[in-house]
């Protein structure tokens, strides 16, 4: 899937990298696979459905405990792939407040 020109070097993984992708508020969460990367996004395969989930602002978490991780939104959607651009660091307070909210989810599962 070429997306034309880019801004900032990507790194592609050929096997993907596992990943989450979680709504800001905590409420879904689907698993996926991170395709490539740059400095400003990445392009990532998502398992189930997006249907319906609010891409505007999410949080792609890159280890299962939600400690790493990047604020995106939706750029280009292309069947189950879409590419993402990141969005500037959040502040402690709302990084605290997401981690949270994440280790709650887990806990009612």
């Amino acid at each position: 899937m070429a997306y034309g020109d880019r801004k900032s070097e990507r790194i592609e993984f050929e096997r993907g990298i596992d990943v989450y992708i979680m709504g800001i508020d905590g409420t879904w969460r689907r698993d996926g696979k991170l395709n490539d990367v740059s400095r400003t996004g990445a392009r990532l395969t998502v398992n189930g459905s997006i249907q319906g989930l609010d891409l505007k602002e999410f949080f792609l978490l890159l280890s299962s405990t939600g400690l790493a991780y990047r604020r995106c939104r939706m750029v280009r959607l292309a069947g189950n792939q879409i590419g993402v651009e990141f969005l500037k660091p959040t502040t402690e307070k709302s990084r605290k407040a997401a981690i949270e909210k994440y280790h709650q989810k887990l806990e009612h599962r």
